[in-house]
């Protein structure tokens, strides 16, 4: 620790209190920050990566040992696993949405043979979804939006339309491989 204030600061924060994150938050997370927009390139996501980090260090506060690191050696270790999580998970939307898109626009599939089943199924699981969540990927697959469009288009944050995707992906790819496994 480089000064005694920090020695009070990592206390005050590893007891629970409120004013102690705020201070720790104020501190560094323009460093979290920038470490996550400079790996993701996104600027919303790397708010959502800070946000994450710190609800981690905060729920795990207890478990941060001053005699082993700095709090600010902590923050990071913590920020690269939100990153690492975040690109995990850009991953699996990605293949995703290559596999819904395959079933979204069955007509440019390579062999021209439409199956309407699985066309279907697509559709079924689309209805499925909350309302907002349902409207917001119809704008995506259909009318092959962007987040951006999307966003503008409904008057909604940017970030609920990526976490409305996200969360509709993950719900819509378990539905279809459980249904391709008992199928």
């Amino acid at each position: 620790m480089s000064a005694p204030d920090d020695e009070d600061l990592v206390e005050r924060f590893r007891a629970g209190e409120e004013r102690a994150l705020e201070e720790v938050y104020r501190r560094w997370s323009p460093i979290v920050f920038t470490l996550a927009l400079r790996s993701l390139g996104d600027r919303g996501d790397a708010e959502d990566v800070t946000q994450k980090a710190f609800v981690s260090a905060w729920t795990s506060r207890e478990s941060f040992d001053p005699a082993k690191s700095r709090l600010s050696t902590w923050l990071v270790m913590i920020t690269r696993r939100r990153i690492a999580d975040a690109h995990e998970a850009r991953a699996r939307v990605k293949a995703l949405q290559e596999e819904l898109q395959r079933f979204a626009h069955p007509d440019e599939l390579v062999g021209g043979e439409v199956d309407l089943g699985d066309s279907l199924l697509l559709a079924d699981e689309i209805e499925r979804l909350e309302p907002d969540a349902r409207t917001v990927v119809r704008l995506a697959f259909y009318d092959d939006l962007t987040h951006d469009q999307i966003a503008q288009r409904l008057e909604m944050p940017l970030g609920t339309v990526k976490s409305h995707i996200r969360r509709s992906l993950t719900r819509m790819r378990t539905r279809l491989e459980v249904g391709h496994v008992t199928s």
